[in-house]
């Protein structure tokens, strides 16, 4: 265990972003667990509210992020202050993405449908966090062999190629994809050969004239999301807590 962890965590410098991803996890969870008390009315905490302003936590976010993102780039990959400054990035980092939904609306959604946008980021950011830990990195190239040294410009054209398969399923409107496939070629490819969304810019350009296409693409957004609705919801109420519901208005009434 102790060889493993030498040789694939401490000897490439990866101990600084798994302790900046462990404190982004552990700060997320205890941030929604003491959002979910606060809703709730149980417990000892409250909103902070001086002067009658919500002070949201994404502001002490904001500050350790760019005290931990400055500190980590000035500290290295090795060393004790840079597990400090990682550790203070990703508490940082998990208090902003959990209000991700409130930056992007410039307003107070957090417990609405539009929050829940915040959870799926805070998901996909810590799968491509583990995704470059398990050795997933686009960037390493570096540590080739000699004999591996003589293909590099192939191993360029690939990374090349597969960036061009990023963008398809970027413009596709398949965004989840398009971010795994930049870690993971064989997802950008799946993600741009398959059909677009209907309401992606690849949609409106490429199937404007071709009815069939169009309809195909509609049919197998409805299923997906038919599919993939009900099991999404519940695991994001799981992890972030369910949205408050908008009462119906009164029989007859508009």
């Amino acid at each position: 265990m102790g060889h493993w962890w030498h040789e694939n965590i401490a000897e490439p410098g990866k101990l600084p972003l798994l302790l900046a991803l462990a404190a982004f996890v552990l700060t997320f969870a205890i941030t929604r667990t003491i959002t979910r008390m606060i809703r709730a009315g149980k417990g000892p905490f409250r909103n902070i509210t001086p002067g009658g302003v919500h002070i949201h936590h994404v502001v002490p976010g904001v500050v350790l992020s760019v005290v931990g993102g400055f500190g980590a780039v000035a500290s290295g990959r090795h060393g004790v202050a840079a597990g400090v400054f990682a550790v203070i990035f990703g508490v940082g980092a998990g208090l902003v993405l959990d209000e991700f939904a409130l930056i992007l609306h410039l307003d107070d959604v957090y417990w609405t449908e539009e929050g829940r946008q915040s959870v799926e980021v805070v998901v996909l950011t810590a799968s491509l966090v583990l995704l470059v830990l398990a050795g997933f990195s686009p960037l390493g190239v570096d540590d080739v062999t000699d004999e591996e040294q003589q293909g590099r410009l192939g191993l360029i054209a690939t990374y090349v190629v597969n960036f061009c398969f990023v963008l398809i399923s970027l413009f596709k409107g398949k965004l989840r994809m398009a971010v795994l496939g930049t870690l993971v070629p064989f997802v950008a490819l799946v993600g741009a050969i398959r059909l677009a969304r209907p309401t992606s810019f690849w949609a409106r350009r490429f199937y404007r004239h071709r009815h069939r296409a169009r309809s195909r693409a509609m049919l197998r957004a409805y299923h997906h999301d038919v599919r993939w609705a009900g099991p999404r919801r519940k695991f994001q109420d799981l992890i972030g807590g369910a949205p408050d519901r908008v009462p119906l208005p009164p029989a007859g009434k508009s």
